[in-house]
């Protein structure tokens, strides 16, 4: 994966864009920053425990820096000064998590709404339709292929 090809999130198309995100920091293994605290200062420290330490915050500035980074300019304007990796991904996902909700909708209706034109070319319509299908996968809408079918031919 060229993750310098990582589209630029801009408010659009969350869901893709977390999953990319989700290959790239693991594939850096620094994921774990989003889910697990930063060890806490403690007296009397072990050199063990130091070294947990900076390497959390060494590893949560590096997966912030990738998602600041795979951000459109507007966006990274608005999120850079946010101070740890879990808050921007909590942020991210409470603010574009209910826009991908809206999209799945939209995308219901303009599935259930699709109606074959005679001057359009049949295998034209059918990408339309099938693009349309891929993305109730991306979104995780599952419908049973019958029920698939059956739309497909009401719609000829």
């Amino acid at each position: 994966m060229d993750f310098n090809k990582l589209e630029h999130f801009d408010g659009g198309n969350f869901y893709r864009w977390q999953k990319k995100m989700f290959f790239l920091l693991t594939t850096l293994k620094v994921y774990y920053v989003i889910n697990v605290p930063r060890p806490e200062l403690a007296e009397n420290e072990t050199m063990v425990q130091i070294r947990e330490r900076q390497k959390w915050i060494q590893d949560d500035e590096i997966c912030r820096g990738h998602i600041l980074n795979a951000m459109s300019n507007t966006l990274f304007d608005a999120y850079h000064n946010v101070p740890t990796t879990k808050e921007l991904w909590t942020q991210f996902e409470a603010r574009y998590m209910k826009e991908d909700v809206a999209s799945k909708r939209f995308l219901i209706t303009k599935f259930t709404s699709y109606k074959m034109m005679d001057s359009r070319s049949v295998m034209e319509q059918f990408h339309e339709i099938k693009n349309m299908l891929d993305h109730f996968s991306q979104y995780k809408l599952n419908m049973d292929e019958p029920i698939i079918v059956t739309k497909i031919i009401d719609k000829l």
